[in-house]
C-alpha cells in the first residue's frame, strides 16, 4: 500500500469537506470540538511530526512549539496551508531516510513510521467530521483494514485494556482481504498481543472493514456501525473502555 499517496489524497479530501461546512459545527466525537478546531489539530498534527523529523528529536514536541502551527483566515489559504504540511511530512521522511531514530509512540522508532500513523489519522478525523456533518463515512476495504492493524498496534502498546486469559477476534466480511481481514488478540501470560488470525475468542466482532474500524475507534457503537458481537459482550466493553487513545 502507497501510505504516502494515500496520506495526500485522504488530507486533500479532508480539506474539501471543511472548505463546504460551516467551521462552528460541533463534531461530538471528539469531545466539544468544532469543526474549526478538528481542522487546526489535523492540520498542525502533520507540521507536529515533520518538525519530530527535521530536528532529530527524540523526545516528544510540545504541539505549542510547532513552526507555523496555526491555519490562515482565509479559507483557501488555510486549505493550501493543510495540504502543504502533508508533503511537507512526505517530503521530510524521504529526506530523513531510513537510518536516523526519532521519537515515536508505540512504534519504531524510524521516521516512515510517522507516515502510515497520519494517514490513519487523517481518515478517523474524515470521519468525524463526515458524522458531524450527518454524512456517512467510506473507505476502500484494504486502508480500513489497515486501519484496524494499525489500531490495535498502538493499543497493544500503549494499554492492557483485556484481563489475562481474555481474548477478542475481529472479522471483516469484505471479499478479498484475505488473512489480513482477521485479527485476534489475546492477553496471555506474555503479555497483550496480536496476529492475524482465525480462531476461537471470547468475543468476536464482525463487520465490513470500514465498520469495524469506526467501531473499535469508538466513532460509532457496534449496534450504530452494523457491526455483529458474538460472545461476552463485556470483553468488547473492556477492551473499548481500556483504549482511549
Amino acid at each position: 500500500m502507497d501510505f504516502r499517496a494515500a496520506l495526500l489524497e485522504q488530507t486533500r479530501d479532508f480539506g474539501e469537506l471543511i472548505r463546504d461546512a460551516d467551521p462552528a459545527t460541533p463534531v461530538p466525537t471528539c469531545g466539544e470540538w468544532t469543526l474549526k478546531q478538528l481542522f487546526r489539530h489535523v492540520g498542525r498534527g502533520n507540521r507536529w511530526c515533520t518538525q519530530i523529523i527535521t530536528d532529530r528529536r527524540t523526545e516528544a514536541l510540545d504541539p505549542r512549539e510547532v513552526r507555523n502551527g496555526k491555519p490562515p483566515e482565509d479559507l483557501d489559504a488555510a486549505i493550501d496551508w493543510l495540504n502543504e504540511g502533508a508533503q511537507g511530512l512526505v517530503d521530510a521522511v524521504e529526506q530523513a531516510g531510513s537510518n536516523i531514530k526519532v521519537w515515536t509512540f508505540g512504534g519504531p522508532h524510524i521516521p516512515g513510521w510517522w507516515i502510515r500513523r497520519r494517514v490513519h489519522e487523517q481518515t478517523v478525523h474524515r470521519a468525524d467530521a463526515l458524522l458531524a456533518l450527518g454524512r456517512e463515512f467510506d473507505l476502500t476495504p484494504d486502508l480500513a483494514a489497515d486501519g484496524v492493524s494499525e489500531w490495535l498496534d498502538l493499543s497493544v502498546a500503549q494499554y492492557k485494556p483485556i484481563a489475562r486469559g481474555q481474548s477478542l477476534h475481529l472479522h471483516a466480511t469484505d471479499d478479498g482481504l484475505g488473512p489480513t481481514g482477521e485479527w485476534s488478540v489475546v492477553h496471555d501470560e506474555e503479555g497483550l498481543s496480536w496476529t492475524y488470525a482465525h480462531g476461537k475468542s471470547d468475543v468476536a466482532v464482525r463487520g465490513r472493514a470500514v465498520d469495524l474500524l469506526l467501531a473499535i475507534t469508538r466513532r460509532r457503537t457496534a449496534a450504530e456501525a452494523g457491526v455483529e458481537v458474538l460472545g461476552d459482550a463485556e470483553v468488547w466493553d473492556a477492551w473499548l473502555a481500556g483504549t482511549p487513545f
